[in-house]
């Protein structure tokens, strides 16, 4: 049905849509062979609250942004390639439910839709694309995503010396290898991360003396998997790092 659809008007007037919606801040999203899924409002854990983001799955790019005026205008557009999402459901619990979470080596974050068929519909869409695209491609899954931030109000004190409290003063930190939250002291090294960013970024001291002894893998953090398993935030405490992309934090 895709390859039937590729080359058809009402897909290229589809795209087309979407393309005007994002203005000329977005990027052009027209390219033989791409095909429009889908598209819906999903419940993205942004860096200080839950907010609502448009999505639009492509069969080869996921392509989300801010709703200014819902099905007409969006801005602060984002493309992540298919090829490189890992996505895993996320259990019901409290005011967070049918939730996934989706992993890039460039950023991870938690969605939730709005019933729980909207949910299984989005990720079995996803997975279909995903499996196709490396099908074609002759690549394999990626095993490397960035880590899922700790929410805020899950640490009181600094994670990494258990020590330090967290006030307006002393403020909140995130590692960008493990995702902890830690204090400042505690994180004040710098180191690049090439699926992350192009500049060294902040880590924790932590992850820093692993990283620069050649053990990787040992600083991953758990946590960027812990929503799968009992989240135990509420809505308006989760913190991300997508909306301030230029954040220290």
């Amino acid at each position: 049905m895709v390859d039937r659809l590729a080359n058809s008007e009402a897909n290229t007037r589809r795209i087309s849509i979407v393309e005007n919606c994002f203005g000329a801040a977005g990027q052009p999203l027209t390219i033989p062979g791409r095909v429009l899924i889908g598209e819906g409002v999903l419940t993205k854990l942004c860096r200080k609250k839950p907010k609502a983001r448009q999505f639009f799955l492509f069969n080869d790019i996921l392509v989300y942004g801010n709703i200014v005026i819902q099905k007409k205008k969006y801005n602060k557009q984002h493309i992540i390639p298919l090829e490189n999402v890992t996505i895993d459901s996320i259990q019901d619990e409290g005011d967070l439910r049918n939730g996934w979470l989706i992993k890039t080596p460039t950023k991870s974050f938690v969605v939730y839709a709005a019933t729980a068929t909207e949910k299984s519909e989005w990720m079995n869409h996803i997975n279909k694309c995903v499996s196709d695209l490396l099908s074609k491609s002759g690549k394999t899954p990626s095993n490397e995503h960035a880590a899922v931030w700790v929410p805020d109000s899950e640490a009181t004190v600094c994670m990494r010396c258990q020590k330090a409290k967290f006030t307006p003063v002393n403020r909140r930190h995130h590692c960008r290898k493990c995702g902890f939250v830690v204090c400042g002291p505690c994180s004040e090294k710098r180191f690049l991360l090439p699926s992350q960013s192009s500049k060294p970024v902040r880590i924790c001291d932590f992850c820093y003396d692993l990283l620069s002894t050649g053990e990787v893998t040992a600083c991953q953090s758990a946590r960027s998997d812990s929503y799968s398993q009992s989240p135990k935030s509420s809505l308006n405490d989760v913190s991300d790092d997508d909306d301030d992309e230029d954040s220290s934090d």
